[in-house]
């Protein structure tokens, strides 16, 4: 074989690839235009990632007995949310015996009888995180335990519950995901605490972090704007996104493999296709109209924003973009002169923004990756923050 014949060769298989690999591409967009598929691709709910453990024996997660009652809170719409009531160390501590010596009747639709829910409601100064998960896996899935722990160990002080649950689709919960359909989710727990567990709003604080910072925002924007207006002690976002449009048009599944990036060279097409994406989660427009209402309600927030720069799964400069609406709708003229900017080295930055009402920080760390920052010192003192009020 010659020289000329060999090089053919490499043409014609590497033209066969290209072809087939462009194929695939073409049925991959193809099937990305059909709601049912796009759902799995959007929030990954089929993806446990919690195989050979049971979520309603929240011990395998590490755990103390009876530290986390499972349960069902029930949606205006049907569901059953599947949840976990998270007690504080220092609280179970202090109660461990009455804890021990309680049955274990496994997942509840009514916990008002069980020690754990006394300890939170007959609290008076009691906090409780309403933690607001991810795409795909569980409320025991990669990081999240890590991440209960260091939202409840943000404040020595106070005796900090954490609520998480799975949203309609994901785990042991019913139905199938859709914007709509968290976003009720979301209320729903919200309203559990608010009217079951008799917290008041001043006590809770939302935590969100990659998809449930589009569904953090939601609650906070909705109760902002309701009659009479709800304010909240604080919100902590980790990892968010502007809007889905924005996002796919970046995203790279692992860090790697790209979604809609490769046709921004062909607008008309690239556009087309945006237009089939259902559920868009318009963080940036609901984080400007949860200032804005925040700001003509005359009530007080307290906004966190966190991103590592390492982050493959969505940039942090959405988290920058996030920011700046945010502050603009506060009344803000220039973004760029924030109140503090701190530069921290090796760490990242810190800028903050304050008005009469309320506090912007954005907290840029050098290292963290997507999900790794969940159990940083960084979220343990974004809630302590949150409860001081400075």
């Amino acid at each position: 074989m010659t020289i000329g014949d060999i090089m053919l060769s490499v043409v014609k298989y590497g033209s066969l690839s290209a072809a087939i690999a462009v194929g695939l591409y073409a049925v991959l967009l193809g099937l990305l235009t059909r709601p049912g598929f796009q759902a799995h691709v959007v929030y990954l709910h089929a993806v446990q990632m919690t195989w050979f453990k049971d979520l309603t024996v929240p011990e395998s997660f590490g755990f103390l007995h009876n530290q986390v009652t499972p349960f069902f809170i029930p949606t205006p719409d049907g569901h059953r949310l599947f949840a976990w009531h998270i007690l504080p160390l220092s609280v179970y501590h202090q109660n461990e015996r009455a804890l021990l010596s309680e049955d274990t009747p496994g997942v509840l639709t009514n916990t008002t009888t069980r020690h754990a829910f006394h300890l939170l409601s007959t609290d008076p100064d009691a906090i409780l995180v309403l933690h607001f998960h991810g795409a795909g896996g569980t409320v025991g899935s990669g990081y999240r335990v890590p991440n209960y722990r260091a939202l409840a160990a943000g404040y020595p002080a106070k005796n900090i519950h954490v609520l998480t649950f799975d949203y309609r689709g994901f785990g042991l919960t019913n139905g199938s995901p859709s914007e709509s359909g968290l976003i009720t989710d979301a209320l729903a727990v919200v309203d559990w605490a608010l009217n079951v567990a008799n917290i008041p709003p001043h006590r809770i604080l939302l935590f969100g972090q990659s998809l449930g910072t589009a569904v953090t925002l939601a609650v906070a924007q909705h109760h902002a704007r309701q009659s009479p207006p709800v304010a909240f002690k604080g919100i902590v976002l980790v990892a968010p996104f502007v809007d889905v449009p924005t996002l796919v048009s970046t995203y790279r599944v692992a860090g790697t493999i790209p979604i809609l990036s490769p046709l921004a060279r062909f607008p008309a097409l690239f556009q087309a296709l945006q237009g089939f994406i259902r559920d868009q989660w318009s963080s940036g427009q609901r984080i400007a109209e949860f200032i804005h209402a925040s700001e003509a309600n005359s009530l007080p927030y307290r906004l966190t924003v966190i991103h590592a720069e390492d982050d493959y799964d969505i940039p942090w400069w959405h988290a920058r973009e996030l920011v700046a609406r945010g502050v603009r709708a506060s009344g803000r003229d220039g973004v760029e002169e924030a109140d503090v900017k701190v530069d921290l080295g090796a760490s990242g930055t810190i800028r903050e923004w304050r008005s009469t009402q309320g506090v912007i920080r954005e907290e840029i760390l050098k290292t963290g990756l997507h999900d790794v920052i969940m159990g940083d010192a960084v979220v343990s003192m974004a809630v302590m923050r949150s409860l001081e009020g400075v």
